[in-house]
């Protein structure tokens, strides 16, 4: 079997989650012996992982351009992956025009949508609704890209349940497939540092990524001050791809707050800490800073947006206010049985809810079973396939109008 992801950007596994969630994309279709070419329109990074080191095919693409048409005729793929909605809306056209026997999927990473309008919400003061979600613009964008797929991929099952109740999406069409991690065994736990044997608090987080640059001011104005009141000594390092220089002027020796930049091993960040802070005050999806830090044994305390597409038994805390915040942060760093407890939580929500082999079958058997009986999937899918057809017609002529102007 042929895949090809058509990716928004180039892996970046060290320095986001949607990294980290593309890479165990790509290794669970390797599993089952696809070959894979991955293609994109941007830029190569300096953090980009090398795919050609894992026997991948690499290809540069350009939007609006008909040479798209021409590579993916010629490559004539069994399957498409689009990285998230947008790459959907840009080459899905193209893709439906040329190849029409291919088999769409669709990896939300997270739902853009909910994230973009509760970071709207948030910056004018307002509550977030499921109403005021349903009538922003990029939310349709988003939805009419999921029903144009043949399966769409969801990271969390809040947004599952989000998609099914608030907007009435066939469950079938969805498959819940959270990060997926090997089960870490005794001999791997018992390897990490002890609750004496760590120091300092630490959070990561790409800077780029909006709402981890929220999350960085709001913990240095609003919650390390109190916690610095109560532990003078205590250092907090700040870790992140791409810190620009707003971010750089929240560091200070005297204030124990380190802007330390691109982390080239999060784990051994992760796991040299006592305790990883995640004040998100918006967002969206399954948050991968919380998955390295149970994964290393560090507790955590976050937010409920934090903490969304897990159970209240993680490895942690989940706290709203800067002053409850604080002080469970101050808990888990002085008490060492709260400390132990909750790392232990930790552990078992890694290996009970993100088990690798578990979900690397179910994506297999659910795309073996629909590439199966193709053309019935699709019958059966009126709204994506009338959305489509309306989709080729606009994107068509607009994208061939933009590319026309380019050629002037």
């Amino acid at each position: 079997m042929k895949l090809l992801v058509i990716g928004f950007i180039w892996p970046e596994p060290n320095s986001s989650a949607a990294g980290i969630r593309m890479m165990q994309l790509l290794q669970a279709f390797q599993s089952q012996d696809y070959i894979i070419i991955f293609a994109s329109s941007a830029s190569y990074s300096e953090h980009a992982e090398d795919l050609k080191e894992y026997g991948i095919e690499t290809r540069r693409i350009k939007l609006n351009d008909s040479s798209f048409n021409d590579f993916v005729r010629q490559l004539n793929p069994d399957i498409v992956l689009f990285d998230r909605f947008m790459t959907e809306e840009q080459f899905g056209w193209r893709v439906a025009e040329e190849c029409p026997n291919a088999m769409r999927i669709l990896d939300t990473e997270d739902l853009h949508s909910l994230r973009k309008v509760r970071q709207e919400l948030h910056k004018s003061k307002e509550e977030f609704t499921i109403d005021k979600w349903l009538e922003a613009d990029i939310t349709k964008r988003e939805i009419a890209s999921i029903y144009r797929s043949d399966l769409t991929l969801v990271i969390s099952e809040y947004e599952i349940q989000l998609l099914i109740d608030g907007i009435g999406i066939d469950e079938s069409l969805l498959l819940y497939l959270p990060f997926m991690y090997n089960t870490l065994t005794k001999a791997e736990i018992g390897g990490l540092p002890e609750f004496e044997n760590r120091q300092h608090f630490v959070t990561i987080g790409n800077f780029r990524h909006e709402p981890n640059y929220d999350s960085i001011v709001y913990l240095r104005k609003s919650i390390w001050p109190l916690i610095k009141e109560q532990l003078p000594n205590a250092r907090i390092y700040v870790y992140g791809s791409y810190p620009m220089q707003k971010i750089k002027h929240l560091h200070s020796d005297e204030d124990g707050f380190f802007i330390k930049g691109w982390a080239k091993d999060a784990d051994q960040v992760m796991r040299s800490a006592k305790v990883c802070l995640t004040p998100l005050r918006f967002g969206a999806g399954l948050k991968g800073k919380m998955a390295v830090a149970m994964r290393n044994g560090t507790p955590v305390v976050t937010t409920r947006i934090g903490a969304e597409g897990l159970s209240n038994d993680f490895g942690g805390f989940i706290e709203d206010i800067p002053d409850s915040f604080a002080k469970k942060a101050i808990e888990l760093y002085l008490n060492r049985s709260v400390w132990n407890e909750k790392q232990n939580l930790g552990f078992e929500m890694m290996n009970s809810r993100f088990e690798k082999s578990r979900f690397e079958k179910k994506l297999v058997e659910k795309v073996n079973f629909i590439s199966g009986q193709l053309v019935e999937w699709r019958l059966n899918n009126f709204i994506g396939t009338m959305l489509q057809f309306h989709t080729l017609q606009s994107n068509k002529y607009l994208s061939k109008w933009i590319e026309s102007k380019q050629v002037k």
